[in-house]
């Protein structure tokens, strides 16, 4: 019950503090630092992102230079065309092609490569052509580790390839993952948001680039409910947010017959590095919030209060029935003693 729970805050020495939570005082609580189980939501912008693969050492460029002169220093009469193939990029990001030395095009697009190349040949052939086909390199592969249907390595498109056309190139996210959390691995740097958060915004569905390991996860917060409630169960997070009185109807409900609505209570724990005296955070590392949903301003405040990872929401017993249950038992007690 409310009373026993509320007994030792009243003492001096109390291990915890109550904090009766009203829309008078939802902004300031709310305020507070977060708690639980941290997501690292963060997730590059779009100007951290390529519009097309880059070059990269490793890749392997096929090179086909096409030249009609007749006294052409590449081509011969009966051959028109002459194909270069299996030109690895070097560590330096250059390219060995004959007549014009090493070219460095790490960095560029395969077409800006093309076009940079056929305008250094103009010296010896002004009519020469040029062909380039880009076998991607390690560098140049994205890899889908774990959270699709077929996890793998996958080459980058030469005009970019966003985490979306990614994710169905591996075969989408399974349907019964619970609100999956996409983690991007990029440069030394981890990335992560909430899969349905790139569905709905444009501005999240980036362009890969090429080392970019991708992993898709459940979401692992949750929650506790227990006392009168519909479950006494840990329940996981089914969006970015819940409310308590969103956390209530995960949990089943309050039990008509058996919960106080005047004492519905939200317990948290904070690192001691939290706690402060001013009254602008929490005085001690744990704290009740305390809930009165038989008024309208109660309600409303738990319809706004968020619930944190790692918090367990408790539904006191209300006093009438456990009061009825104890008479009931005494009156079966004295029942049996007057027939013995």
């Amino acid at each position: 019950m409310q009373s026993e729970i509320m007994r030792e805050s009243n003492r001096r020495d109390a291990s915890y503090s109550v904090v009766n939570v009203t829309q008078a005082n939802l902004a300031e609580v709310s305020g507070w630092p977060a708690t639980g189980t941290n997501l690292g939501l963060n997730w590059p912008g779009k100007g951290q992102s390529q519009r097309s693969r880059s070059l990269r050492a490793g890749d392997t460029i096929n090179l086909t230079i096409w030249d009609s002169q007749e006294n052409s220093l590449l081509t011969s009469i009966e051959q028109r065309a002459v194909p270069m193939n299996g030109l690895l990029i070097s560590p330096q990001g250059t390219i060995f092609v004959p007549y014009i030395d090493e070219v460095k095009i790490v960095g560029m697009s395969p077409e800006q490569a093309r076009s940079d190349i056929q305008s250094r040949l103009m010296q010896i052939a002004p009519s020469a052509q040029v062909q380039l086909a880009v076998d991607p390199g390690d560098q140049n592969v994205i890899e889908l580790v774990s959270g699709v249907q077929k996890p793998g390595r996958y080459p980058l498109a030469s005009r970019g390839v966003t985490i979306l056309s990614a994710l169905a190139e591996g075969g989408g996210i399974p349907d019964g993952m619970r609100n999956p959390v996409v983690r991007l691995q990029r440069g030394g740097e981890s990335y992560a948001t909430l899969a349905q958060e790139i569905y709905r915004s444009p501005d999240q569905d980036i362009l890969l680039r090429g080392g970019d390991r991708i992993v898709v996860e459940s979401d692992p917060r949750s929650f506790i409910i227990l006392g009168a409630a519909g479950a006494e169960r840990t329940v996981p997070f089914e969006k970015p947010r819940h409310t308590l009185m969103e956390a209530l109807s995960l949990g089943g409900g309050l039990l008509d017959s058996r919960a106080d609505i005047r004492a519905v209570l939200v317990l948290r724990k904070y690192a001691p590095s939290l706690v402060r005296s001013d009254g602008k955070g929490p005085d001690r590392t744990q704290v009740v919030f305390a809930f009165d949903l038989s008024s309208g301003d109660g309600l409303f405040a738990a319809r706004s209060f968020a619930i944190h990872p790692d918090d367990v929401v408790l539904a006191t017993e209300s006093p009438l029935p456990v009061a009825g249950s104890l008479l009931g038992l005494f009156g079966s007690a004295l029942g049996i003693s007057q027939r013995l």
